[in-house]
């Protein structure tokens, strides 16, 4: 059960992640041509740079699901390789316990601070003038979703730890073997190849 769960977690980090992708896309987009409109006709798009702060700033926090899930947060493992299975497989718990309780503060404290912005109906103090709880609306959701998927993925790995599936821990919070990276990166490049033969 919880397996699936973990799938569907997956499922809804990878849209997220697309959605902030193209967030950032279209953000680009709209900087290039004010850039090239200041060059070249002497005109400006006022706030495209507000804009793109707030695209980034909400990108961002929609991939930290999909970060987590496939492990790709960078993480200092001089040691981690040398210890042996049982106790890595309790570091990654006590890690992801302590990421779940700091993640607590800054979750609650974006919420907060969306809801401030919406009694109080705030504005940028820009040309703009953008209402403040529209951008943290979405910053807060990437922290809300991520702190949902964090704390399933800390009692997915504690469950594991506590039935002695150190190899499962591993796979849900561990640090990725050198193949494993490997493997990740070079995905799809085996179909990608028998496409080139197939098509020449």
């Amino acid at each position: 059960m919880m397996a699936a769960i973990h799938a569907r977690l997956e499922t809804l980090s990878r849209w997220l992640v697309w959605a902030g992708g193209a967030a950032l896309m279209v953000a680009a987009v709209i900087v290039t041509i004010d850039v090239l409109c200041r060059k070249f006709l002497g005109i400006t798009m006022s706030g495209s740079d507000e804009i793109s702060g707030y695209v980034f700033a909400a990108s961002t926090t929609w991939a930290y699901s999909y970060t987590l899930l496939h492990r790709s947060n960078v993480r200092i493992d001089a040691l981690y390789n040398l210890l042996p299975r049982p106790v890595t497989a309790v570091l990654d718990v006590i890690g992801l316990a302590l990421l779940l309780y700091y993640m607590w503060f800054m979750t609650s404290t974006a919420v907060l601070a969306f809801l401030e912005s919406w009694e109080l109906n705030s504005v940028s103090i820009t040309t703009l003038e953008t209402p403040q709880w529209i951008p943290q609306f979405f910053w807060a959701m990437g922290l809300v979703v991520f702190f949902c998927v964090l704390i399933f993925v800390t009692l997915y790995a504690l469950v594991a730890l506590l039935q002695r599936n150190f190899d499962l821990v591993r796979k849900i919070a561990g640090v990725p073997s050198i193949d494993e990276v490997v493997e990740e990166e070079t995905a799809g490049i085996d179909v990608m190849e028998a496409s080139k033969v197939k098509g020449a």
